[in-house]
């Protein structure tokens, strides 16, 4: 188990700490997601958890052991994928994942059955020779996480890896984390897409501004939500009325012909559905009961995780 007990970090200069006391538990074969809007400290956190930076309070522990010595007796126990694609593109995928094994003083035989593997578990054999400027958005994600593989790690820190990608591609790499996650390895998993999130996290951190807002298991968070009301249109709403539900239900989001209303009272269905039957607006969708978790993400943060 990772346990992120109060990590605190702030940046020279800045006026607020990026990791404000953070703190939350990760199960060893679990994928948990990390949420939170631009700048809330995510990738701090992940830099923190890589090594790349020490938290200047509070501590991380593996299994009971301080991270540093964990990492010291396992060095390559953790690997993280950036979002950034991390290889050299004038080589080919073969060479990369040669490359990568070969900086973390692996032998030549274990280098050889490293890359075969981490080639096998991402699709690669038959683009092994081409060179990875020539790949697809999809391939070039497949590559990156399979450099990130060549060290056989037991905790994968996976930043939006499949930003730029076709949906099978996406399908893809999200059967490939469960698929890690199965063989034991624990993943945390950052993501823009809360779709990606429901299909492949068991637990959810939510951070802002450097703090958690909520953690723990998926279901139970979505649970603890307070009711959502989504209401769908066949045109578009009258700027007045939406203007005057703006003013009433000021977390309330409008897109496509829908309106949202997150934290929204039982007892305020009949008079909202009134006002519209007096303003000739017909309801073609109605859904009413626990949010989705990006509704849920809404009623934490105000943000759309997409600003």
């Amino acid at each position: 188990m990772i346990r992120i007990d109060r990590i605190h970090y702030r940046y020279r200069a800045a006026p607020q700490p990026a990791l404000d006391g953070i703190s939350f538990d990760i199960g060893r074969g679990s994928v948990y997601g990390l949420l939170g809007p631009n700048g809330a400290g995510k990738t701090t956190l992940i830099s923190v958890l890589a090594g790349l930076l020490a938290p200047q309070d509070g501590g991380v522990a593996v299994d009971g052991e301080p991270l540093a010595a964990w990492r010291a007796s396992r060095p390559t126990a953790i690997a993280a994928v950036p979002q950034d694609y991390a290889f050299y593109p004038m080589l080919t995928v073969a060479e990369n994942l040669d490359f990568f094994a070969g900086v973390q003083g692996l032998s030549r035989r274990q280098r050889r059955d490293r890359c075969a593997a981490a080639m096998a578990f991402a699709c690669l054999e038959a683009v092994a020779g081409r060179r990875a400027a020539s790949l697809s958005g999809g391939l070039r994600r497949r590559l990156n996480m399979a450099i990130g593989l060549t060290g056989a790690p037991e905790v994968l820190l996976l930043d939006e890896p499949t930003v730029g990608v076709d949906p099978q591609s996406r399908r893809f790499m999200l059967d490939a984390v469960k698929r890690f996650a199965a063989d034991g390895g624990t993943v945390l998993y950052t993501s823009h897409y809360m779709e990606e999130v429901e299909a492949v996290c068991s637990g959810v951190a939510i951070i802002d501004h450097g703090k958690v807002l909520a953690a723990g298991p998926l279901e139970e968070l979505k649970r603890g939500g307070a009711p959502t009301l989504n209401l769908g249109f066949a045109r578009p709403l009258p700027e007045a009325l939406v203007a005057n539900w703006r003013a009433r239900f000021p977390d309330m989001g409008v897109r496509d012909n829908a309106v949202d209303f997150p934290r929204f009272p039982a007892d305020g269905l009949a008079p909202l559905l009134a006002e519209l039957a007096a303003a000739g607006l017909a309801v073609e969708r109605a859904e009413y009961g626990a949010p989705n978790l990006e509704q849920f993400f809404m009623q934490l943060t105000h943000h759309s995780l997409r600003d």
